[in-house]
């Protein structure tokens, strides 16, 4: 591993205050010569106040920042909601540029207009083998048969009672399958 060029802006991780990622972005976006990449995840989840839309970072605790390390390591550590840069011993790795634009590429295919936010829906297909996580049926296995994706309910052929029920469950009260990334 070889130290960065102390003369040109590259990319490092920024360590930041818990759950304050999008605090210390936004400072950090103030700091004359410091370029951020902040990516977030906007998904439903279901809460007792029903569907709710949540927000979280793609790396907790984590930022990515684009400046001259020789120039600005100092404005950059003591920034508001930072707590660090990552650090190897002494070494202060930088970040390949080509992953960065790679990963804002991937954020920007999937966003709607916020160049960090991208929506996550999940993926569910007839066949696919599921639990539900709770409810009164709670723990059951089943496989399912058809999805309303406009009501987001999914109908899941049950073993129940020595015999195969049809039930229509609410997509948020499933477990679904893990799938390979692609």
């Amino acid at each position: 591993m070889t130290a960065p060029a102390l003369t040109c802006p590259e990319w490092f991780c920024v360590r930041t205050q818990t759950k304050r990622e999008h605090i210390a972005a936004g400072h950090l976006r103030e700091v004359e010569g410091v370029e951020v990449f902040c990516p977030r995840l906007r998904y439903r989840k279901a809460t007792r106040r029903g569907k709710i839309w949540w927000v979280e970072p793609l790396f907790p605790g984590y930022l990515l920042a684009k400046f001259t390390l020789s120039e600005m390591e100092r404005a950059v550590t003591f920034c508001q909601g930072v707590r660090g840069l990552v650090r190897f011993g002494s070494v202060i790795p930088a970040v390949p540029d080509a992953f960065v634009q790679t990963l804002r590429q991937e954020v920007r295919n999937r966003s709607e207009d916020d160049e960090e936010l991208f929506a996550v829906s999940p993926v569910i297909e007839i066949g696919d083998e599921v639990e539900i996580a709770h409810g009164p049926l709670q723990g059951m296995r089943g496989t399912v048969v058809s999805i309303a994706p406009a009501t987001e309910r999914v109908k899941i052929l049950l073993e129940f009672l020595g015999q195969p029920q049809a039930v229509n469950v609410d997509l948020f009260s499933l477990l679904l399958p893990r799938r390979p990334i692609p």
